[in-house]
C-alpha cells in the first residue's frame, strides 16, 4: 500500500490491505520495537537512526510520518535552537506490545528452519 493511500479504493473494509500493509512494511515495526525497548519514555531522530544504521534518513522521516499519522507515534517538537524533536509510543502502539513479543520470539524460534527451507528452495530453483 502507498504511504499516501488512506483507503483502499478496492477494498475499503479489508485490514490487511488498509492497515497490516503500513504497518508491516520493512521499518514500521522496526521503529516501534525500539521506540518500547529504549527504555525512554521517547528519543530523538538521531538516537533512531543509530539504532537502525541501515535505514536512511529519508525512510525513516517517511516511516515516522507514517506512524504518526496512523496515531501510532507522537511527534513533539520543542522550541529550542537547535529545534528539538522526539517521538513516543502512542497508547494505541503500546498496545500491540504483546502481539509483537509473540511475533518476534515466534521468528527467533523459527528462523534456523525458515533459512535452511529458504536455502533448500534456492538449490532447487538453479
Amino acid at each position: 500500500m502507498k504511504r499516501s493511500t488512506i483507503q483502499d479504493t478496492m477494498f475499503p473494509g479489508c485490514p490487511v490491505r488498509n492497515i497490516l500493509a503500513r504497518l508491516c512494511d520493512k521499518w514500521a515495526l522496526l521503529v516501534m520495537y525500539i521506540l518500547d525497548r529504549s527504555g525512554k519514555e521517547s528519543m530523538r531522530f538521531m538516537e533512531l537512526k543509530q539504532q537502525m544504521p541501515d535505514i536512511s534518513q529519508r525512510m525513516l522521516t517517511m516511516t515516522l510520518r507514517t506512524l504518526e499519522e496512523d496515531g501510532y507515534v507522537i511527534r513533539t517538537v520543542f522550541p529550542e535552537i537547535p529545534p528539538r524533536v522526539e517521538y513516543t509510543l502512542t497508547e494505541r502502539a503500546k498496545s500491540l506490545k504483546p502481539i509483537l513479543d509473540s511475533l518476534l520470539q515466534w521468528s527467533v524460534d523459527n528462523m534456523d528452519e525458515i533459512m535452511r527451507d529458504r536455502k533448500k528452495s534456492i538449490s532447487v530453483d538453479e
